[in-house]
């Protein structure tokens, strides 16, 4: 889910770039992580830590 380009879309309408920049911007710039945690039926959580 965060690699570039994955996508559950019909191709052409997304590119599949949004988790896999986001969690480059959170790791390399501010030394954090993104996370996610997710449960079948109930929703999904994405975590970010970023240290103090």
């Amino acid at each position: 889910m965060f690699d570039h380009l994955f996508t559950t879309k019909i191709v052409g309408k997304a590119t599949g770039l949004g988790l896999a920049i986001a969690r480059q911007i959170v790791e390399e710039t501010h030394a954090g992580k993104l996370s996610c945690n997710s449960v079948m039926g109930e929703g999904t959580q994405f975590v970010i830590e970023i240290p103090r």
